[in-house]
């Protein structure tokens, strides 16, 4: 009877504790306004040199709202170039491309380690054609402004105090002249303050 009586007396001892708790929580003020902490930052970082060289810094920031829910805004530099080059590996001629353009995107997380992403972007992209034969001059690529949106998911790994992103995007506008393609795009970025 006395271990009976112990139980009953430990049970709520520690229903009240729970209790008190709560209490402590529902007084507790919530944090409104801006929050630097629910901050991050991330982007893609690449680069590529040979007959095909690439250069992408396309840095991001963004904030996290809720655990469902994040925005944020970025630019971006891409440089692009490729040597084409015939049977005996003489250069025939060099294509060079530029893309420089802002992003938007919004993030919805279904799952806590799963996102869908949409990222409106504004590019303006130009470039160049040098041949190699010694007769035909260099001819520009008007420059232009290219919209694009990129539609996608991903995953998101936590490291840390960050979290690595790996996503596959499309372009469904698709308009000619994007810095995309028409292929999907592989994406492996590094968030900071996830």
């Amino acid at each position: 009877m006395k271990k009976i009586l112990v139980l009953v007396l430990v049970l709520a001892g520690a229903i009240h504790s729970v209790s008190a708790q709560r209490e402590v929580e529902e007084e507790a003020p919530q944090k409104t306004g801006f929050d630097k902490s629910k901050l991050f930052f991330g982007g893609n970082l690449g680069a590529s040199f040979g007959d095909y060289t690439l250069a992408n810094v396309s840095p991001q920031i963004g904030y996290r709202f809720n655990e469902h829910f994040a925005a944020g805004a970025g630019v971006n530099f891409i440089y692009s170039a490729v040597k084409y080059r015939d049977f005996n590996a003489n250069p025939l001629y060099k294509a060079s491309y530029g893309v420089t353009g802002l992003n938007v995107f919004g993030r919805v997380y279904p799952i806590k380690y799963l996102l869908l992403q949409v990222q409106p972007e504004m590019n303006y992209t130009w470039g160049k054609y040098k041949y190699y034969d010694g007769v035909t001059p260099a001819q520009k690529i008007p420059g232009k402004i290219v919209p694009s949106m990129l539609v996608g998911g991903g995953a998101v790994i936590p490291q840390g105090r960050g979290a690595l992103v790996i996503m596959i995007q499309y372009d469904v506008l698709n308009q000619a002249g994007n810095p995309y393609g028409t292929a999907p795009i592989y994406n492996f970025g590094y968030n900071i303050g996830f």
